[in-house]
């Protein structure tokens, strides 16, 4: 039977709720599919706010993926806003998704991507407005599987009670085997229920479904052991890894937004993974090894890209764009091909020792030349060192000189507050780095009219990283810390006035690191800040720390840990981590001692130019580094008869 939709019901609703038009879809490029002629349905969530979640590549990349897929229907959901909710709730409105409006509930997979743990609660409170309860447990056949995927899954142990299965690493060929076990399944007639499905997805050792694995404790709370509880469920579960980035070249048709989002651009990845060994980057370490795009297959997709989408502005994303080996040529023949119909360019931002002024001057041919965004993260050389981000003061002096004399005016640096053994010292220096900004920028320029605007965030431990069994520090003492920073900045009559300071304090990321470590009694937390109001939590107006560290002590005393049990207390090399049964190729031997390493302050080189470290990844996923110089130029410009 088609499943009808809740748009009639829907858009009564609509006159009465801010920025309506993210709530109707019709974007250009989204797809509608017929409901009967499909055999396996995907609701596809990136668990915020639709303005955040359209953009988001993984989402997009999927989506695409699934719906070239005969007989496959993906169609996306976004977290709806506290006045629409309330709304739903009192209208029986259920979560809905914005391509057809079709109920959530009637889907055979929802799946969620989560870039951050801070999403948590929006995913309970689309489960309970889609009518799926939100223990799996509780979870009959009528109701979809819930999936959760994306960086943060790579510790799903917070929200194991609430997901059925998690996938750690990258999506596209993960989702399409799962499609295909649900349909076998379905066409069987669903022999053995919910509980066959999870396990004939679990038996592929690539998906891990929480409710096959026992959480086994010591007496002072820690981990004994995670062990499956049936036989056939393997005992650690592998991350996805594509290889061949150019034989998936999505997304082929970019959806364009009805509504302001925040990036509103055509965006390509151009290569994967990233091998700099930055200590503090889950990213980095989880999605090894490095993959790049080709340069025709970049320029291929640009070119397809633009044209299904009419954006003025090409984002090539990567975790460090300028280091793909043909980013000189890829810059200058994208800025070629595109400079008449003003095509800009851009970069996430910019390694220090990566930078050079040609690459720089063609990203802003054709664009504007807006501001330089930097991040040297440590404020100390010493800092520097412990967390590999091998960039020398003097680097960076010589990068911002060379680009305030090219006429540029503003430069972002990015750092980060409360990172292993930091002292109050090495913040300040953040200061004193600015200042040498300013003035060698004043002095190359000639004027006084340039800024520099420092921006901090807190450091937060994560897992797969050598600083995985880091303390964190507490919400106090990154506040005092960037207290006297910023006291600092202010007092310089010189200079102080030339330099922005913003600054997160620390007690988003005290509940970011609980969740980020947490393992399954945390869950119990995140359910009662759901249950008290908690949503958008990754946003500063709707975040409450007081909300969470209330939830926290009615919660977890009763269960023998607290908040500083997950947050500030350091890891022996013998605790069993929550995540240790999830494999992301990294060897845990390794990762210990590049700990070692970061507290004896030692470097290590970047793998794609010097020999291999044995962190494992490679050997252990069956991958390989990929990289060029192809040796070949971007699609040559089609010649246009007159």
């Amino acid at each position: 039977m088609p499943v009808e939709s809740v748009f009639p019901r829907l858009e009564a609703l609509l006159p009465h709720v801010q920025k309506p038009i993210q709530y109707v879809g019709g974007e250009l490029n989204s797809t509608v599919k017929n409901w009967d002629e499909c055999d396996v349905r995907w609701a596809l969530m990136y668990p915020d706010a639709y303005e955040v979640g359209l953009p988001n590549q993984g989402v997009m990349i999927l989506y695409e993926v699934l719906n070239e897929r005969e007989g496959v229907l993906a169609e996306r959901t976004y977290s709806v806003w506290p006045d629409l909710e309330a709304l739903m709730r009192e209208h029986g409105v259920p979560q809905f998704t914005v391509d057809a409006h079709r109920p959530v509930k009637e889907f055979d997979l929802f799946g969620l991507s989560f870039s951050t743990e801070l999403g948590y609660t929006n995913m309970l409170t689309a489960l309970d407005l889609a009518g799926i309860p939100l223990d799996a447990s509780e979870r009959t056949l009528d109701d979809p599987i819930v999936v959760a995927g994306g960086h943060a899954a790579f510790n799903p142990e917070p929200i194991a009670d609430f997901i059925d299965c998690a996938v750690i690493g990258d999506g596209e060929q993960a989702v399409l085997e799962m499609t295909e076990i649900v349909r076998a399944w379905k066409a069987e007639g669903r022999p053995g229920g919910r509980d066959e499905v999870l396990f004939r997805l679990a038996k592929t050792g690539g998906v891990y479904v929480p409710r096959f694995y026992d959480v086994e404790y010591l007496p002072d709370g820690r981990i004994a052991r995670v062990v499956p509880n049936r036989s056939g469920v393997p005992w650690r579960v592998s991350k996805h890894t594509v290889m061949d980035l150019d034989e998936w070249p999505y997304p082929k048709q970019p959806l364009v937004p009805l509504a302001e989002t925040v990036h509103e651009r055509m965006s390509v990845e151009i290569f994967r993974g990233c091998t700099r060994g930055c200590r503090f980057c889950q990213a980095g370490m989880i999605t090894r090894p490095v993959r790049e795009r080709s340069i025709t297959g970049i320029g291929e997709m640009v070119d397809k890209g633009l044209k299904a989408t009419g954006f003025e502005e090409v984002g090539l994303l990567s975790l460090s764009s300028a280091d793909h080996t043909e980013i000189g040529d890829i810059a200058k023949g994208l800025a070629d091909r595109y400079e008449e119909d003003k095509i800009g360019l851009s970069l996430p931002s910019t390694r220090v020792d990566a930078f050079n002024v040609d690459l720089a001057n063609e990203l802003t041919r054709n664009g504007r030349r807006s501001g330089l965004t930097f991040a040297p993260e440590g404020g100390s050389e010493r800092m520097r060192k412990v967390i590999n981000k091998m960039v020398s003061e003097e680097d960076l002096i010589r990068t911002v000189a060379t680009a305030y004399g090219n006429g540029w005016r503003q430069v972002k640096l990015y750092f980060m507050c409360g990172l292993p053994t930091e002292t109050d010292e090495d913040v300040l220096q953040i200061g004193d780095m600015a200042v040498n900004v300013i003035a060698k920028g004043r002095e190359v320029s000639g004027s006084n009219d340039i800024r520099c605007t420092v921006s901090i965030g807190g450091f937060v431990p994560k897992p797969h990283t050598p600083f995985q069994w880091a303390p964190q520090l507490s919400a106090e003492e990154t506040d005092a810390r960037l207290e006297k920073l910023r006291d600092k900045i202010r007092g310089d009559k010189k200079y102080g006035r030339s330099i922005g300071f913003r600054y997160h304090d620390g007690k988003p990321g005290i509940v970011e690191g609980l969740l980020s470590r947490g393992d399954r009694r945390v869950g119990a937390v995140i359910r009662a800040v759901y249950e008290s109001g908690g949503r958008f939590d990754g946003w500063r107006e709707h975040f409450s720390y007081d909300q969470w560290m209330k939830c926290a002590e009615e919660t977890l005393p009763p269960q023998g840990v607290d908040v500083d049990w997950y947050t500030t207390r350091e890891r022996t090399y013998e605790e069993v981590l929550p995540w240790d049964h999830l494999d992301s190729g990294l060897d845990k031997d390794w990762l210990w001692e590049d700990w070692q390493d970061a507290l004896d302050e030692t470097e290590v080189d970047d793998c794609r130019w010097t020999p291999c470290f044995d962190c494992g990844v490679c050997p252990q996923m069956d991958t390989s580094i990929q990289i060029g110089p192809t040796g070949k130029k971007l699609l040559p410009l089609s010649v246009v008869n007159q």
